[in-house]
Order: structure tokens, then C-alpha cells, then sequence
């Protein structure tokens, strides 16, 4: 597989940020006096779509279906504030991502291309300590950026100044490899994270480790 820039998904790919995320929705929900008691595989299953949908998520499972408008953004101020007083206090970067980022970040541009608001992105990356190496942060700061549309990720390629078809999309989920086929990208699926996806297809690269991404790159490009 050849690529001239790289777009990774956040949540589940770069991050194992699902506990963060869960203790913000509990404290939105709490702030708000509704039950806020999820079990974490629970609030796993709903990470992908950006905090509006799991919110709404959170919602239904309790039985409220059609929640008014300013309850919904009293509750997305609560998780936006506590994501960032606390943007990665349970979770943690996967092993060997920092380090494959800082090889690739050498040789190609990289782009963070999430469902997460770029304020969150950026607060998140950061605290893993891997907002350095990350070219761009491109969250979906309105509801038609979410992926699997295909904006963020053509955003990139008109960023980098290279082919959607020379942009490779790394992600755990359907919704990245949905928008990977809508832009014109190749496209990774990482072994690890959230997504689930069972059978992505022939033509989509399967990653069991971070490292094997240091494949783009040529020899002499690859180091300690």
C-alpha cells in the first residue's frame, strides 16, 4: 500500500479514551439529575459518532426518547466542560502509537480526522502527548462533517495538497471506512478500539499493531 499523507481517527485508534468519556457522560448526566449508572463496555459500544449521538444514546436507554432541545445542550456543555478539565485522566494512548507517530510525522503529514469537536480533539491529544506529531486536528464541529461523510477526510487531502486517492484513513469503525469509500481513500482497520466491524472487506488494510503502519515508509526511513 503507497500513500502520500496519513488520516487517523481518534477514539479507539490513537486513544483508549472510552473511560474518559464515560466519567463525562456521568458527570453531564449527573449535573442534570438523571441516573448517570452505565457500565463502561456499555458506553464503549456508543463511542464513534461524536458526544451529541452518545448523549442521545444515553438518553434512550434511560427512556427519554425525544429530549427537548435545551436539555440536550445544557448536557453537551456539562460533557464539553468536563472533557476538558480532565481530557484523559483514565485512559491512555495504545502502545506504540506515540512512537509510530513521531517516525511517520518525519516523513508524510499525519491528520487526526475525528467524530470528537476539535476543542476536545485537540485537549485529548494533547494529554496523550500526541498533538506534536499531528499535522492538523480536523473534529466534526457540525453535524455534517460526522464521518462517514466524507468531508473531514477531503478537507485533509485539499490540506495536504495530495490526491483523496493518496490519503490513507486509519480507523476501529464503520464510520471510518464509510467515509474512507465516500472521499475515494484507501483505507486501514486497526485490530484494537471500538468499532466492530467483522468483515471490512478484501480491499481494506488490516493493522494488528500501530507499527505496522512504518511500512509506508521506506527503509532507511525507519528507526528507533
Amino acid at each position: 500500500m503507497r500513500a502520500d499523507a496519513i488520516a487517523l481517527d481518534l477514539d479507539g485508534t490513537l486513544v483508549d479514551s472510552a473511560p474518559d468519556i464515560a466519567a463525562a457522560l456521568a458527570h453531564a448526566l449527573r449535573r442534570e439529575h438523571l441516573d448517570a449508572g452505565f457500565e463502561l463496555r456499555t458506553v464503549r459500544g456508543w463511542v464513534g459518532d461524536g458526544p451529541d449521538a452518545l448523549i442521545r444514546r444515553a438518553l434512550g436507554a434511560r427512556g427519554v426518547s425525544d429530549p427537548h432541545p435545551t436539555l440536550l445542550q445544557r448536557l453537551r456543555r456539562h460533557f464539553d466542560e468536563a472533557t476538558l478539565a480532565a481530557p484523559l485522566a483514565h485512559g491512555h494512548a495504545y502502545e506504540g502509537v506515540e512512537a509510530t507517530l513521531r517516525q511517520l510525522s518525519r516523513r508524510m503529514p499525519l491528520a487526526v480526522v475525528t467524530n470528537k469537536p476539535t476543542p476536545l480533539a485537540r485537549a485529548v491529544l494533547d494529554a496523550a502527548g500526541l498533538l506534536p506529531w499531528c499535522t492538523v486536528v480536523l473534529g466534526a464541529d457540525s453535524p455534517e462533517q460526522r464521518k462517514p461523510a466524507p468531508t473531514l477526510l477531503l478537507t485533509a487531502a485539499q490540506w495536504f495538497g495530495v490526491m483523496p486517492s493518496r490519503l490513507l484513513m486509519v480507523g476501529d469503525g464503520p464510520a471510518d471506512l464509510g467515509a474512507a469509500a465516500a472521499a475515494g481513500c484507501a483505507a486501514a482497520l486497526v485490530a484494537w478500539g471500538y468499532g466492530g466491524v467483522a468483515d471490512p472487506g478484501p480491499a481494506v488494510w488490516r493493522l494488528r499493531a500501530p507499527q505496522q503502519l512504518l511500512a509506508l515508509l521506506p527503509p532507511q526511513a525507519v528507526s528507533g
